[in-house]
């Protein structure tokens, strides 16, 4: 690596996904030779600006939008074949190269129809206050047969099992058997046509971008190419270690990357997590600083919080310094990028949750069930806010005194130091430190 390159980097969400991983991999791909999504699947959306025109990626890595950057689908991400050839079609009519720069894990498992039919009747059986929240794309039952063996469906079945269409509708009439309990019988996802048609999409459309990806990184690596891993969902989501059990079904964090891209850890020389100015939460669980008022309407309303994936409005709330804190600790972030730092003009204050106030006593830690968490309540700080624009501000100096002021306490909690900044939705409208200045520089023109 060169002295004004940081090296094989993580980005990763430190929240509950939405934190604008998306612009951050996208602003540094040009920088890397290899942009490697390792965990999730369709459920992840990540959404990338080009001076006017909007990019809303699902299971391609952000990296694919510059040229000559190879994009990298790991062992550790399910694939739903049509989605995937949907996504690859609609960058490829807005003249975007992705066959010379897409690779595909032979060991990346496919979700399958009847995994979202399972998602979408088990999110129905629960009902409203029991339900975990998931987009209904079929992650967490795909997951689960994974863990099962004798049910997962990977791309080397696909490439050289023979008889794999008949296993594949062998499970279909296992599946349809029980899922007939939740209501299902007609549920088009069970349609013995849409299963084998996935299939063939795996098989007649991606197959082509299928290899060896394991072995592609750690030759890449050797060969002194940069690797650059993009997390998708957010720290707080973790199988492990997030707000279980609303929580997606991987590990989404840089620990994530050693199984879901087959890449040891100790290649890592930065851990990059990212985080708004403020807290946003989809879905179920509990949201300890969540403002179901007028101020989190306005945050919504300013900040545009509305999910790529599901267009589903997203819950706000004021920054959450434990839940960050504890996230970038887990994480072993090296720095913080704090994206949405426009949407706070104009409060006339801001808050900052610095504790958690749980049975009478304060704690600096979450808690790790989510009954004892849904008790908490946040500790909060107000510091002053800022009426001035920020979005063409050069620099972190040129911010705003009381927006510096509010960055510097959001550093001192977390203890990392914030090295990017986003001031709005386009590339040139974020502050770079070092080493990134460096980097980016070097590495692409930014527009």
């Amino acid at each position: 690596m060169t002295k004004t390159h940081p090296g094989h980097c993580c980005v990763f969400g430190l929240m509950w996904g939405d934190e604008g991983k998306g612009k951050v991999v996208d602003l540094l791909a040009g920088a890397y030779d290899c942009v490697v999504r390792y965990n999730g699947g369709a459920n992840a959306g990540h959404t990338v600006w080009i001076g006017p025109e909007k990019f809303a990626l699902h299971l391609l890595p952000a990296g694919i939008l510059r040229t000559g950057v190879v994009a990298v689908i790991g062992p550790g991400v399910v694939v739903d074949p049509p989605t995937l050839r949907s996504e690859i079609a609609a960058l490829q009519a807005r003249g975007i190269a992705v066959a010379e720069h897409l690779r595909l894990s032979n060991r990346a498992h496919l979700v399958m129809p009847y995994h979202k039919a399972e998602d979408r009747l088990s999110e129905a059986r629960m009902g409203d206050e029991r339900k975990i929240g998931t987009t209904t794309r079929g992650i967490g039952p795909c997951y689960a047969d994974k863990a099962r063996r004798s049910t997962g469906v990977r791309f080397d079945d696909v490439l050289h099992e023979p008889n794999l269409e008949d296993r594949v509708l062998r499970i279909l009439e296992d599946r349809r058997s029980a899922l007939a309990a939740l209501g299902g019988a007609d549920d088009p996802g069970l349609d013995r046509a849409e299963v084998l048609a996935s299939v063939r999409i795996a098989r007649d459309e991606l197959s082509q971008y299928v290899c060896d990806t394991t072995r592609y990184l750690f030759d890449a690596a050797r060969q002194g190419r940069r690797l650059l891993f993009e997390g998708a969902n957010g720290m707080l989501l973790d199988l492990d270690h997030g707000t279980y059990p609303f929580v997606t079904s991987s590990s989404t964090g840089p620990g994530g990357i050693a199984g879901g891209a087959g890449v040891p850890p100790t290649m890592l020389r930065r851990t990059l997590g990212v985080t708004k100015a403020y807290s946003t939460r989809v879905g179920g669980g509990p949201f300890v600083t969540e403002l179901a008022d007028e101020t989190g309407d306005r945050i919504r309303k300013q900040g545009n919080e509305y999910g790529t994936t599901t267009g589903r409005p997203r819950r706000c709330g004021w920054f959450d310094a434990v839940a960050c804190g504890y996230s970038a600790r887990l994480g072993g972030a090296t720095d913080l990028a704090i994206m949405h730092v426009d949407t706070l003009a104009g409060f006339e204050r801001v808050g900052m949750c610095v504790a958690y106030e749980c049975r009478g006593r304060k704690i600096e830690d979450p808690p790790a069930g989510v009954a004892e968490l849904s008790r908490c309540r946040p500790v909060i700080e107000y510091l002053p806010g800022w009426g001035e624009e920020v979005r063409s501000a050069a620099s972190r100096e040129s911010l705003p005194d009381q927006a510096q002021r509010y960055i510097e306490a959001i550093e001192r909690r977390t203890g990392v130091a914030a090295t990017i900044l986003s001031v709005g939705p386009e590339r040139s409208q974020t502050l770079l430190s070092e080493p990134w200045r460096s980097c980016v520089a070097a590495g692409e023109p930014t527009s």
